[in-house]
């Protein structure tokens, strides 16, 4: 059996998406190799680190390679269980240190596959696993419980926010979001959501107020620096930091105020976690997806592109496009 492939190969990167060496390959596939099965891509996401790793910024990164964390699919080789189904995934080797999903077939191994909700269309299915997988990973290092605890939750618009909402209201934890010029919380939750401007100066005293001056348990800082000072300041005693992206690398702090109220930071890099140990957090999760506890993220018709459009989707992926692009082969 002989598959004609289509993908798009990163030659060598650049400062802008415009001025990167891309090219859409043409190439073929036979078998997989033992224990590895080949998965049709029929929607893959374009992730902030995707165009990132793209332009040199993001580590391990090797070139030539094709680019692409998440995807959504249907297996087209591999293990007889697995022919013709419908699959959905995420890694952070995927585009990073080997070829990744922007392109019509991907291998992967078997422990990597895990099966679509039917109720999901491809191309939000595509759109999930990066940002679920980080905010679970994140919350699982910093010990969330779900009932009795507060969390916060900065950047509660971006895709990683609004994952990390979706999973913090589903344990029954109470959720604070922040956003820049905020106003109704416009994601999925399973219960009440406070949203926070994130402009106000007061920022760290307006989160102290709503919790009795107790401060939040947790809080999952998508942003970084902007929010780092306040977001300290409204931890409560015993409290913990999550970050996972910066714009800036260096931030000073009070140390001694730090360990004296017993606070922590915790780090999340995806990047760490390959295909097959994100392929565990979907499995997990994939009971609420089935029953709409979780949902991913919808996708209109206009924001899924063919390969050939991938300089313009990741150009508009860089300027901070509201709505997740998708590239379809």
């Amino acid at each position: 059996m002989q598959i004609e492939t289509r993908a798009l190969r990163l030659l060598a990167r650049g400062d802008t998406p415009e001025s990167l060496s891309l090219d859409i390959a043409r190439g073929a596939l036979s078998a997989p190799p033992p224990g590895h099965a080949i998965v049709e891509v029929r929607a893959a996401a374009i992730n902030p680190s995707d165009v990132k790793a793209a332009m040199g910024m993001m580590p391990y990164a090797v070139w030539p390679r094709t680019p692409g964390r998440d995807y959504a699919g249907r297996v087209v080789a591999g293990p007889g269980e697995w022919l013709g189904v419908e699959v959905w995934g995420t890694g952070g080797d995927l585009g990073i240190t080997r070829d990744g999903t922007h392109a019509s077939h991907l291998v992967l191994p078997v422990a990597a596959l895990v099966r679509k909700p039917d109720a999901i269309p491809m191309a939000s299915a595509a759109t999930a696993g990066v940002p679920f997988v980080t905010a679970h990973e994140g919350w699982r290092w910093a010990g969330l419980r779900g009932p009795g605890q507060t969390v916060l939750v900065l950047g509660a618009h971006g895709k990683v926010g609004q994952a990390a909402i979706q999973l913090a209201s589903r344990l029954g934890a109470s959720v604070i979001g922040v956003e820049r010029h905020a106003g109704r919380y416009e994601g999925h939750a399973s219960g009440p959501v406070e949203l926070l401007d994130g402009t106000r100066p007061d920022l760290a005293a307006r989160i102290l107020a709503l919790t009795d001056g107790q401060g939040v348990d947790i809080a999952y800082n998508t942003v970084g620096s902007p929010y780092f000072a306040a977001t300290l300041e409204a931890l409560r005693t015993g409290g913990s930091q999550i970050l996972i992206s910066s714009p800036e690398r260096v931030v000073p702090f009070d140390i001694m105020a730090f360990y004296r109220r017993n606070l922590q930071m915790l780090g999340v890099d995806s990047l760490k976690l390959d295909a097959s140990r994100s392929a565990g957090v979907l499995r997990e999760l994939l009971p609420d997806f089935e029953s709409g506890a979780l949902r991913a993220f919808p996708v209109e018709d206009a924001c899924v592109l063919p390969l050939e459009r991938a300089v313009e989707a990741y150009r508009r992926t860089l300027d901070g496009s509201p709505q997740r692009l998708v590239l379809a082969a």
